[in-house]
């Protein structure tokens, strides 16, 4: 007979042995008909739901890691009030440093998730923005603009991508006074809105060293690396699982000796990681769809499988 299993608070799963059998000589107590016992609502789903998403993701150890420090920080947080003892406000402002196309936007949506359901955040949206939304075209003009886009943030997250940008024109540039803005609003309103800045690592580092003010208010600084080639590999596959396709095997090591290639080709920057994969995919579907075409071949293996010249190869 199957035995029911129990998970305990540490999420590990245990068997539930029957360590008492029926007696058939003795009596047993009638059920009481009013006994009504509710299960304890799950904890942790807030946390729960969004691993979940994460594990969707390839790699990202380290965003995942500091995903659940996070977590349990707030929690305890909240604990802690319960029992009448201190609980410290920090900062959450994020600098995410990486090469495009490692899942930085991605993640910023799972975070707005998370404390949205943590009630860290009213509204857990996310607004998107560039150098272009924030710089303006005369004096004062960048100040107003930027005022504005945090006012569209407020209650969730300001996703500022390629943020070195603003520092790119020097002390005359707009850039200089959007910069000024952001750090004076993240300071006043910085329970109210979360702003992470996300660019390539040795632009974030030169940013960083342009206002005075900017290293210390931002206490999360999360490194998102460039993707294996197994772990592009892994993108394309799920890539092609989800449309319901999948790879011949001279497609598949078409595929990862170009992948090779390509990385050496461009050093540490300037590769687009998934992005890359997913251009490949698909346009890659798109020749597909032309070959079978002219082939006249729609059996189900054929409309499925992408094979090694049905591969497109842009550079980058």
């Amino acid at each position: 007979m199957d035995q029911p299993f129990r998970m305990n608070n540490n999420g590990q799963i245990s068997i539930v042995l029957n360590a008492q059998k029926r007696n058939p000589t003795k009596k047993e107590l009638p059920k009481s008909p009013n006994l009504d016992i509710k299960p304890k609502p799950a904890e942790h789903e807030a946390l729960k739901e969004i691993e979940e998403e994460l594990e969707a993701l390839v790699g990202m150890e380290e965003m995942k890691r500091m995903i659940k420090e996070i977590y349990a920080w707030i929690y305890v947080n909240k604990k802690r009030e319960e029992k009448g003892l201190k609980a410290g406000r920090q900062a959450l402002h994020m600098m995410f440093k990486g090469n495009p196309g490692t899942g930085k936007t991605t993640v910023a949506r799972l975070i707005g998730k998370l404390f949205l359901k943590m009630n860290v955040l009213s509204k857990g949206h996310l607004i998107e923005a560039e150098r272009a939304d924030l710089v303006g075209e005369y004096i004062g003009h960048t100040a107003q603009k930027t005022r504005d886009l945090i006012k569209k943030a407020l209650g969730g997250i300001l996703f500022i991508d390629e943020a070195y940008s603003l520092g790119r024109g020097g002390e005359k540039d707009f850039g200089k006074e959007a910069i000024d803005t952001l750090v004076k609003h993240m300071e006043d309103k910085q329970h109210e809105f979360i702003l992470i800045l996300a660019g390539y690592s040795r632009e974030m580092d030169y940013f960083l060293s342009l206002n005075p003010g900017l290293h210390s208010r931002f206490p999360l600084v999360v490194d998102f690396p460039d993707y294996s080639i197994s772990q592009l590999m892994e993108i394309a596959q799920r890539m092609l699982d989800e449309r319901e396709y999948t790879f011949s095997l001279e497609a598949e090591r078409k595929l990862r000796e170009h992948l090779g290639f390509v990385k050496a080709s461009f050093g540490p920057t300037g590769f687009s990681n998934g992005r890359y994969i997913r251009n490949i995919i698909e346009k890659s579907i798109r020749a597909q769809a032309m070959r079978l075409l002219l082939e006249s071949q729609f059996d189900r293996h054929e409309l499925m499988t992408i094979r090694s010249n049905d591969l497109i190869f842009d550079s980058e």
